[in-house]
C-alpha cells in the first residue's frame, strides 16, 4: 500500500487469485456441512477444523504458482483430496497450469483432480451418495476441470497477445528511433553539402584574389582596387548566401525554399569566376532544359569543378563543356591546365568531391576525376536526362 492508503497493483494481482480460490471453495465447504449434519454423527472435527486449516494452507501455496507451476498444482490437488474448502484453491491451481498452454502438464493435473475428486467421497461419505450413478462422480469434475482449463487458455493466449503486440510496439519504436536517426544523418550530410557548396566556391574565389594580391608586386594601383574590390563582393556574397542557407534551416517546415540555382544559372557562375581572375571558357551544346533536379546537381557539379581550379589551379585556363539532350544523358567534362604561378599548396577538406559523388550517385550519374598528364586536371560527369516536352536552352559563352 502506498502513502494514498490506495493497495498497489502489483499488491492486488497476487491477492485476488487467493481471494476468487477461497470464494469457490467455500460455497462447496458449506454445502458439504449441510450434507454431513443430516446423517448421524453430523460433521466430524476435521471437516471443522482441519478442512479449514488445510485449505488455508493450499491457499498459501497458490503464492508460488508462477514459479512452480505444476509442483503447486498437484500438491494442492492432491490436499484438496481430503479438505472441501481446498476445491477453489485446485481449480485456481489448474487454471494457472492451464496458462502455460501444455498439454501434457494440463492432462496430468485434470487426471489427478478427476482422482482426487473420486477419493473425496469415501472422505466425506454423504448420505445416499451410493445410489448416485457411476458417471457422475467422473463427469462433474471432469466438467469443472475443463473449465478451468478453458480459462486458464484464454487466460494464456490473451497474455501471448499483449506479449506479442508490446514485442511488436517496442520492435516498432526501435525501428522509428533508427529511422530517425537515419533522417538526422541525413539531412546532416545534406546541410553540410549545402554549406560547402554555397560557401566553398566563394570562399576560393576570394582566397585566389587575395593570392595574387599578396605575390604579384606589379600591379598598378587601378588593378590593387579592382582585386580589393572583388575580395569585398565576394566576402560579402558569402555572407550573403550563408544568411540565405542558415534561413532556410530555421523556417517553418511549410515554408518553401528558396528556389535552387541550375543549368541555367552556370552563365552568371562563369562570370563570376571570370570577374575574379579565373581564365573560364564555356561550350554548352545542351539542347532543352532539363528536369530542377538534374540541372541543380550539373549547377553544382561546375561550381564544385569551379571552386577546384582556384584553389589548386589560380591562372590556368579552366574549359567547360556541357551537352545533351532529353531522352539521353547530360555530359558534364571541366578541365584546366597546370597552374602557371604556383602559390602556397591551399588547406584541402576532402568533402568537396565526395559530397559530388553522393550527388552524383542519388541522381543515378556517374562521376570521373583524374589528374592529366601535362600537370591539370578533368573532371567528367554524366547524369540521366528522361525524355520529356523539350524547352529552348539559350547558349551563353
Amino acid at each position: 500500500m502506498n502513502t494514498d492508503g490506495v493497495p498497489r497493483i502489483g499488491t492486488w494481482r497476487r491477492v485476488w487469485p487467493l481471494t476468487v480460490a477461497a470464494a469457490v471453495g467455500v460455497p462447496i465447504w458449506l454445502a458439504t456441512l449441510a450434507l454431513m449434519r443430516n446423517q448421524a454423527g453430523g460433521p466430524g472435527s476435521w471437516t471443522l477444523i482441519g478442512d479449514p486449516l488445510t485449505a488455508l494452507g493450499c491457499i498459501s501455496v497458490l503464492l508460488w504458482r508462477r514459479r512452480r507451476p505444476l509442483t503447486v498444482a498437484l500438491t494442492v490437488t492432491v490436499a484438496s483430496t481430503v479438505s472441501a474448502l481446498a476445491t477453489g484453491a485446485a481449480l485456481m491451481a489448474l487454471c494457472s497450469v492451464a496458462t502455460r498452454r501444455r498439454p501434457v502438464e494440463i492432462g496430468a493435473v485434470v487426471l489427478a483432480y478427476v482422482t482426487a475428486s473420486q477419493v473425496a467421497v469415501w472422505v466425506y461419505p454423504v448420505e445416499g451418495s451410493a445410489d448416485t450413478s457411476w458417471w457422475v462422480p467422473v463427469v462433474v469434475p471432469a466438467l469443472t476441470a475443463g473449465i478451468a482449463v478453458a480459462a486458464g487458455m484464454a487466460v494464456g493466449a490473451r497474455r501471448n497477445e499483449v506479449r506479442s503486440l508490446r514485442e511488436r510496439a517496442e520492435s516498432a519504436e526501435r525501428e522509428q528511433s533508427a529511422r530517425a536517426a537515419q533522417a538526422r544523418a541525413l539531412e546532416r550530410n545534406r546541410i553540410a553539402r549545402e554549406m560547402h557548396d554555397v560557401l566553398a566556391h566563394r570562399i576560393s574565389l576570394v582566397a585566389m584574389q587575395a593570392g595574387v594580391l599578396d605575390h604579384r608586386r606589379d600591379l598598378s594601383p587601378d588593378e590593387n582596387r579592382v582585386l580589393v574590390r572583388g575580395i569585398a563582393e565576394g566576402s560579402h556574397q558569402a555572407l550573403e548566401e550563408l544568411r540565405e542557407v542558415l534561413g532556410v534551416l530555421r523556417a517553418d517546415p511549410g515554408h518553401p525554399e528558396p528556389p535552387q540555382p541550375s543549368l541555367d544559372r552556370i552563365p552568371d557562375l562563369v562570370a563570376d569566376a571570370r570577374a575574379s581572375g579565373l581564365d573560364v571558357r564555356l561550350a554548352d551544346t545542351v539542347t532543352g532544359v532539363p528536369p530542377d533536379g538534374i540541372g541543380r546537381t550539373c549547377y553544382r557539379i561546375v561550381q564544385e569543378a569551379l571552386t577546384n581550379a582556384a584553389k589548386h589551379a589560380p591562372g590556368a585556363v579552366v574549359r567547360i563543356t556541357l551537352d545533351g539532350a532529353a531522352g539521353t544523358t547530360l555530359d558534364i567534362g571541366v578541365r584546366n591546365g597546370p597552374a602557371p604561378l604556383r602559390t602556397a599548396r591551399p588547406p584541402a577538406s576532402g568533402f568537396g568531391l565526395l559530397g559530388l559523388g553522393e550527388r552524383i550517385t542519388l541522381a543515378g550519374g556517374e562521376l570521373d576525376h583524374r589528374p592529366t598528364p601535362e600537370g591539370g586536371y578533368v573532371l567528367t560527369a554524366r547524369l540521366p536526362w528522361p525524355d520529356g516536352p523539350a524547352h529552348s536552352h539559350e547558349k551563353s559563352a
